[in-house]
């Protein structure tokens, strides 16, 4: 199993159920497939860098797991025909970017305490 982190930015036009709704649709869809939910971040509505089907904001959500590489493509086919996503992007995380994950997790960890 590999590890990996997807980013994905939903429409801005979504109730706050709504995007909630949806993050857990992607992250059902990965525990269904076998994968390992590590963490997940809700970063809520920011500003794009540009407009993107005529939308200036965006809801940022962030879900870091381990899985086999054939969930990817998969979840990349939901994320297209999902009409919610705007963007994704998902990326494996090498060695040194695991273990950068897992220190600013335990850090997010510490300070919510």
């Amino acid at each position: 199993m590999n590890q990996y982190e997807t980013v994905f930015i939903l429409t801005p036009v979504l109730s706050e159920d709504q995007m909630k709704e949806a993050v857990e649709k992607f992250k059902g869809l990965l525990t269904d497939g076998g994968a390992e939910i590590l963490n997940e971040e809700l970063w809520g509505l920011k500003k794009l860098a540009y407009p993107i089907e005529k939308k200036s904001t965006g809801f940022y959500a962030m879900i870091e797991f381990k899985a086999e590489p054939t969930l990817i493509s998969k979840l990349e086919v939901n994320y297209r025909r999902d009409e919610r996503v705007l963007r994704y992007l998902t990326v494996k995380n090498e060695k040194y970017a695991a273990e950068y994950a897992e220190k600013r997790r335990n850090k997010l960890a510490k300070k919510e305490d």
